[in-house]
């Protein structure tokens, strides 16, 4: 094979101004037919090079059948891994919390095959589902029961639907929270069959608002988190212990909607401090609810933490089997609870305490040490720096809570910067970046590891040879 059969190889251009190609391109993105055509082109130069060699009909039309192949095939592309250059630690669009290594280790193992799932090992006979991980969780928290659902929202509502159904719950005006996905805490509440109490007004709610709305049909006393949004300024709310004291007083149990689950102080890693679960529970608050896949750092799941005779109510009701998890997130929330008991070493184990405490100056050396490679490969065809920014909590936690952090800003000649966040979204795997003031941002915070440094600098390489 020679250079003249590869120049006879169409390219990019010739084959976009085809008139059945720009009808392709209205009908999918424009970027992924174009990488649908560079995926086709690189396939034939492959073939052309190989030692044997086919007869291929190389002119424009012929190869139409294989880019509409091949969009078909891109345009259906199943659930992949992807990059996190965001920034944003707890991504919901890309996963959440990514697992540590104990918890794939526990969760491969136990996929291997059989596992003592709901069996008693010492005895041989039947057990509930989960025993052992509601044990971990008292232990860690200091609650007298627990159990855990398939997420926070399932927490919710069967914590809402064994405790007030067709009774009353109160609830601040200020803790009806929307969040991601639609999720409207009014609507969950009547879908449970509660009745929802609002008291108070969007920015001031006292004791006394509770004490007033009671009435001889009041179930439950409830409190949120506001953990995707704050209220500020002219502001009042009644503190959890307040509330408490106001139900033991009345005999109405107090449940709290934690939301993002952090099992240790945030403060301490130089954060804004977040509620935590164990607070929750010297509170004496009856049952606290809140997520595993965000401070926690584990898989999806909702957990239930509080008093004994509550969550027993709450695994008695039918509902229950239907939101119940599976062997493998049973066996990656273990992992992940075990390694909250190693105290000091949780940032070397957890990815999202890894990330969430990562010193800007680290951070600054990943980034210098990627622009050092990135130009000894590329040389003067793309153009980085290194610039200050922020990286965020994201899931919903530590709302408006700004990390710094150093960013990689890149330009490449030929392309705006939403051409090369297509690019990249479209390289397998897949690579997000994030856009500001037309510039493409990566924020290196977020890595795995260096494997993925190397996937992004091997992705922008084959773009620019692309390009050539």
């Amino acid at each position: 094979m020679d250079k003249e059969d590869l120049r006879n190889i169409p390219s990019v251009s010739e084959l976009l101004e085809l008139p059945e190609i720009s009808e392709l391109s209205t009908r999918y993105p424009r970027p992924l037919v174009v990488s649908a055509i560079r995926d086709v082109l690189e396939g034939l130069r492959e073939v052309m090079r190989g030692p044997q060699r086919e007869e291929l009909d190389l002119s424009p039309h012929a190869l139409l059948p294989r880019v509409n192949k091949r969009l078909l095939e891109k345009a259906s592309l199943p659930m992949q891994r992807v990059i996190n250059a965001t920034g944003v630690v707890i991504h919901t669009c890309l996963g959440r919390s990514p697992l540590a290594q104990e918890a794939l280790k526990n969760a491969l193992e136990t996929a291997k095959g059989y596992c003592s799932l709901e069996i008693d090992l010492l005895t041989g006979k039947r057990a509930p589902r989960g025993e052992h991980l509601e044990a971990l969780t008292c232990a860690l928290t200091g609650a007298e029961a627990a159990m855990v659902v398939n997420n926070n929202a399932a927490a919710v509502l069967l914590a809402l639907d064994s405790l007030a159904k067709g009774k009353e719950a109160i609830i601040s005006r200020s803790q009806l929270v929307e969040i991601g996905g639609s999720f409207r805490m009014p609507e969950v509440m009547a879908k449970s069959g509660a009745i929802m109490v609002e008291v108070g007004t969007t920015n001031r709610t006292y004791l006394s608002d509770y004490r007033k709305a009671i009435t001889p049909n009041t179930a439950l006393f409830l409190q949120v988190h506001p953990s995707n949004f704050r209220i500020v300024g002219f502001t009042t709310s009644v503190e959890t212990e307040e509330l408490v004291r106001l139900g033991r007083e009345y005999g109405i149990p107090v449940m709290y909607d934690l939301g993002s689950g952090a099992l240790i102080d945030y403060k301490a890693l130089g954060l804004s401090h977040e509620s935590t679960v164990e607070e929750s529970v010297k509170a004496g608050v009856d049952i606290t609810t809140f997520s595993t896949d965000k401070l926690l750092g584990g898989p999806q799941g909702g957990l239930i933490v509080g008093r004994k005779r509550f969550v027993d109510i709450m695994k008695s009701n039918p509902f229950a089997r239907a939101l119940r998890v599976d062997k493998l997130t049973i066996a990656a929330l273990e992992a992940t609870l075990r390694l909250y008991s190693q105290g000091e070493k949780l940032a070397e184990t957890l990815p999202i305490q890894r990330m969430l405490t990562k010193k800007l100056e680290d951070v600054e050396k990943e980034c210098r040490r990627f622009l050092k490679e990135l130009y000894e490969r590329a040389g003067n065809r793309i153009r980085a720096t290194v610039e200050d920014g922020v990286s965020t909590v994201g899931g919903g936690s530590l709302p408006g809570e700004e990390i710094p952090t150093k960013l990689v800003s890149l330009s490449l000649e030929g392309l705006s910067a939403q051409e090369l966040s297509d690019e990249l979204r479209l390289n397998n795997p897949s690579i997000f970046g994030r856009i500001e003031k037309e510039r493409f941002l990566l924020d290196l915070r977020t890595l795995g590891d260096e494997a993925e440094v190397e996937e992004i600098l091997s992705a922008l390489l084959r773009i620019l040879e692309a390009k050539q």
